[in-house]
């Protein structure tokens, strides 16, 4: 059986020294990764308009933008938010340290460079990211609508279905640019310090879609479930009538409107197959063995309720 190889990873180095570059190039690349290189941090976000990287490596100390604020511009990309940056420096004093992660760095490694050393740091992270990823992809598929704040309110990773949401809710960019208005980062500083509480909150000029604070994801990182609130445009009268709970009144409400158990699962922030499994409820509750028949019923009782 013919195997595809393996796929290389990619390595963007950034750094105005060629020697460092050329010692880097060298060592990447006998460790079976493709290495892009760039002198300065404008070079290198134009080669992250056009590829993304696995990793990459930065040197703290260069002429006009620094490492420090290439890599802030390159964080405000949202498809680089996963990417680890580890710096490279001579600087081994605190607030340097300190300077890159607040900056969005993962590591740090001092030069002259060890090359076994920053090998195993590589490694460790791109096993850390692929982690990442793989945790977020799995809520994404499970329809979980999942969001990270930090304690200014700015979001700082979303599942791609959250970031969807976000986007088609608040425009484009959603995600990158989206701050939690002073409202909302009140309330979260109050969900903290009641630890343990189901906290909700609605976005301004947004009631339909519901903030419910998860807990804390870290010192400085706030986890958070987005949902759509479709309860307000169902009439009370309408789960009571049918012999429904409130969620089987609002998952037949969306199936008699047309829509698939996925698109019932993103709007009301469920899993899919919790969404089947109300629907076998609703079925046996109505006497019904179909959606069709189910939404004939739905449609009825929303014209004598309207």
């Amino acid at each position: 059986m013919i195997t595809e190889p393996k796929k290389r990873d990619i390595a963007l180095v950034i750094d105005d020294s060629p020697e460092t570059l050329r010692l880097l190039t060298d060592a990447l690349d006998n460790a079976g990764m493709t290495v892009m290189v760039a002198l300065d941090g404008a070079s290198a976000m134009r080669i992250v308009d056009q590829i993304t990287p696995d990793i990459i490596l930065l040197d703290a100390v260069m002429p006009g933008m620094d490492g420090f604020e290439t890599c802030r511009r390159l964080k405000r990309d949202g498809a680089l938010s996963n990417v680890p940056v580890i710096f490279m420096t001579g600087l081994t004093e605190t607030e340097h340290i300190v300077r890159g992660l607040e900056a969005g760095g993962v590591d740090y490694v001092t030069k002259p460079i060890v090359i076994e050393e920053l090998l195993a740091r590589i490694r460790v992270h791109l096993a850390n990211a692929r982690l990442t990823q793989s945790a977020r992809a799995a809520l994404d598929v499970s329809g979980r609508y999942l969001l990270a704040v930090n304690r200014q309110g700015k979001i700082m990773w979303a599942t791609p279905q959250a970031q969807r949401l976000l986007t088609d809710s608040l425009g484009p960019g959603g995600e990158e640019e989206l701050a939690l208005p002073d409202l909302l980062r009140q309330w979260l500083e109050a969900a903290e310090k009641k630890s343990g509480s189901k906290a909700t909150a609605s976005l301004p000029d947004h009631p339909e879609l519901q903030l419910y604070y998860m807990g804390k994801a870290g010192s400085n990182e706030f986890l958070l479930r987005l949902a759509k609130d479709a309860s307000a445009n169902l009439p009370p009268e309408f789960s009571s009538e049918l012999g429904l709970t409130t969620r089987e009144g609002e998952v037949l409400s969306w199936l008699s409107k047309g829509k698939t158990n996925r698109d019932i699962a993103q709007i009301l922030g469920l899993s899919p197959r919790t969404v089947d499994k109300h629907l076998e409820q609703i079925y046996a509750k109505l006497g019904v063995e179909n959606r069709t028949a189910a939404a004939a019923i739905a449609a009825n009782a929303t014209r004598r309720n309207s």
